[in-house]
């Protein structure tokens, strides 16, 4: 049996009985093309890991790692394998930060390029040995960390005929204030909340009274006021735990009393 495009003729396999049939069609039909194919949930759908070693004998599957595939002649970029975590493996990794802030049009700060791609799951959710394995030519990190609950402000993003969730704006910036400063420049943030001037407040709000990280908060708030952005007199700073005391965000900086943040030099003058 072959795969051509979305048909399939039983020459490779002899007689095809009713059942596997069955399972054939329900598989192409749910399969998003130029994305992977998880054999656990191949299993969910009643192909048993021998009727998958079968599949992958007659050259219908093709191996990119332990308990992956993919369609043999189907392009497969990261985004169809990150397709497979969050839809078929149901994992809490997502595109955020400064890539989720690209996809929407806030990258004329960026860096042009070879881009690195920013990920972010919950502690303890790593990404499976054959995405690292096999994506291993891109510059993908995925940053594990709780300091947002993983259920507030995503969104889905449409990519190649398949969506898959991202951070939105409001989100995402507050994650690249988390990778800031020793993994995203500072002026950099600040440049791409420049650009954030349709935020959301309750949105921001709501993200804002549950981010555990006062780096974040602090930064956030700071830059927002520096920016002098409308959405923020929407925010009821009051009800923002900002903790107590100095925070020294870098060494040698200078000081915002304000939001009581040590903050590089250049930061209080652009």
């Amino acid at each position: 049996m072959r795969w051509i495009g979305f048909q399939y003729k039983n020459s490779d396999f002899g007689t095809v009985g009713t059942e596997n049939e069955s399972k054939i069609k329900k598989l192409l039909t749910l399969h998003q093309p130029g994305t992977v194919l998880l054999a656990k949930w191949l299993e969910t759908l009643g192909i048993s890991r021998d009727l998958q070693k079968r599949y992958k004998k007659s050259g219908w599957l093709g191996t990119i790692g332990p308990g992956a595939y993919k369609r043999p002649g189907d392009p497969v970029i990261w985004t169809g394998g990150l397709y497979a975590i969050q839809r078929q493996a149901n994992e809490k990794i997502h595109v955020g930060g400064p890539t989720a802030l690209a996809w929407q049009g806030q990258s004329h700060y960026l860096r042009m390029g070879k881009e690195q791609i920013w990920l972010f799951s919950p502690r303890n959710t790593a990404l499976p040995k054959w995405f690292n394995d096999f994506f291993s030519g891109q510059k993908i990190q995925n940053i594990q960390s709780s300091f947002l609950p993983e259920d507030i402000g995503l969104k889905e993003h449409a990519e190649l005929g398949y969506s898959i969730t991202i951070a939105g704006p409001e989100r995402a910036m507050l994650e690249c204030l988390y990778l800031a400063p020793d993994k995203m420049d500072l002026v950099e943030c600040y440049h791409l909340m420049e650009g954030l001037s349709n935020l959301r407040p309750a949105l921001v709000q709501e993200l804002l009274e549950a981010c555990s990280s006062v780096k974040v908060k602090r930064l956030f708030l700071f830059m927002a006021t520096k920016a002098q952005h409308q959405w923020l007199h929407f925010v009821d700073q009051l009800k923002i735990d900002l903790g107590k005391g100095d925070r020294s965000i870098v060494k040698g900086g200078r000081y915002n009393a304000q939001f009581q943040i040590n903050l590089p030099p250049e930061l209080l003058t652009v």
